[in-house]
């Protein structure tokens, strides 16, 4: 029964898109590449933009930038000698945005994530 179940949620996935999938979700794991998606969720932006948004170094935001890319989220086009980059997975984006509202509806309610009540947090 649990693993129909699972089926249903995940639609069946094979082992190997469940790998792919949590390495997505690992890029996720991030404030800073969250942030840098609700930028760009806003409209296309270089670097400095990003950083200027985000916040930290140009370097940094290319390093998260570079793995968004890889994980199929982001991507860039050439504009001179500028890269600007997009959502290149927007209902991807749109789920993730599901998942930041049930948290901040959460968070608005004083409703306590399991691994803060495991840490003593209030």
């Amino acid at each position: 029964m649990a693993g129909e179940q699972c089926a249903g949620v995940l639609g069946g996935a094979s082992g190997e898109t469940l790998e792919h999938a949590a390495a997505v979700f690992g890029v996720l794991a991030s404030p800073v590449r969250l942030r840098i998606l609700q930028v760009l969720s806003q409209g296309e932006s270089d670097v400095a933009h990003l950083a200027e948004q985000v916040g930290g170094a140009l370097s940094t935001i290319s390093q998260h930038l570079s793995a968004l890319t890889r994980s199929g989220l982001v991507a860039a086009h050439r504009d001179g000698r500028r890269r600007v980059y997009f959502i290149d997975d927007p209902a991807g984006v749109a789920a993730m945005r599901i998942v930041v509202e049930r948290v901040s509806r959460r968070t608005d309610a004083g409703i306590v994530a399991a691994g803060e009540a495991h840490r003593g947090a209030p």
